[in-house]
């Protein structure tokens, strides 16, 4: 059986893109009316809801913090999301632990010492997958968080960088994330160029973490401009909305 290739002689993707390339990207802020803010982003056809719930008094009086708000996250994949037939649990454990990851990340970003003695929950909603939807859904849970009005220390933006036939590729979809190369998620404060994030599961030489992990950067510098235009953008129809 012949391995597939994922590059074309003439340096192109699959899906058209050159290496160094991110897929589209669109996002809606405030598109559901139920929370305090929600966002819906898409990079390509991954495609994520995300709603915030709070600042509110924390529903179990455990979960109460006297200096600092308590974070807390859910992220389920819809049962639509993916072409697989099983059906996917809410509690499922790549699910969990994808939310811990997501918690622990957004929880470094929000003020948490603005909000004591309250509770600020992020439901994360994948609606279809096709590669990156963990990155996808910090992303759209961040500009939630800022459709929400809760301060944070700088926007996250958060990319998938992967290397395939020897050359590091920036946002990979369902087939070059299944595709047997390396895999690094980065999440990145743009402003304070701070990396907040790095996940992968594998091994890789020095030389080519160094060019992913380069590569993958730039990406979430890439997202995290479209994500300031589309707040800014988000804002201004709010002014002239309410004028």
């Amino acid at each position: 059986m012949n391995r597939m290739e994922f590059l074309s002689p003439e340096g192109l993707r699959l899906d058209g893109r050159r290496p160094r390339e991110l897929r589209q990207l669109r996002c809606k802020m405030a598109p559901v009316d139920s929370g305090d803010g929600s966002a819906f982003f898409e990079m390509g056809n991954s495609k994520v809801l995300a709603v915030v719930y709070g600042p509110r008094e924390p529903a179990q009086r455990g979960q109460l913090q006297q200096d600092r708000a308590t974070v807390t996250c859910d992220y389920s994949m819809s049962s639509f999301s993916t072409g697989e037939r099983r059906k996917r649990m809410k509690g499922d454990r790549r699910s969990t632990e994808a939310a811990l990851v997501l918690r622990q990340t957004l929880e470094s970003a929000i003020l948490t010492e603005l909000y004591p003695r309250t509770q600020i929950h992020i439901c994360i909603q994948v609606l279809q997958a096709d590669g990156g939807q963990q990155a996808v859904g910090l992303n759209a849970a961040v500009m939630a968080l800022v459709e929400a009005g809760i301060a944070l220390r700088d926007l996250v933006a958060c990319s998938t960088c992967g290397y395939l036939d020897a050359t590091p590729l920036l946002d990979l979809n369902y087939t070059e994330d299944g595709g047997g190369g390396p895999n690094v998620q980065l999440a990145l404060h743009p402003a304070l160029d701070k990396v907040v994030l790095l996940q992968t599961e594998d091994r890789l030489r020095l030389e080519v973490f160094e060019q992913v992990l380069d590569l993958a950067m730039d990406g979430c510098r890439t997202i995290a401009r479209f994500m300031k235009e589309t707040a800014v953008a988000h804002a201004k129809e709010l002014a002239v909305a309410r004028a």
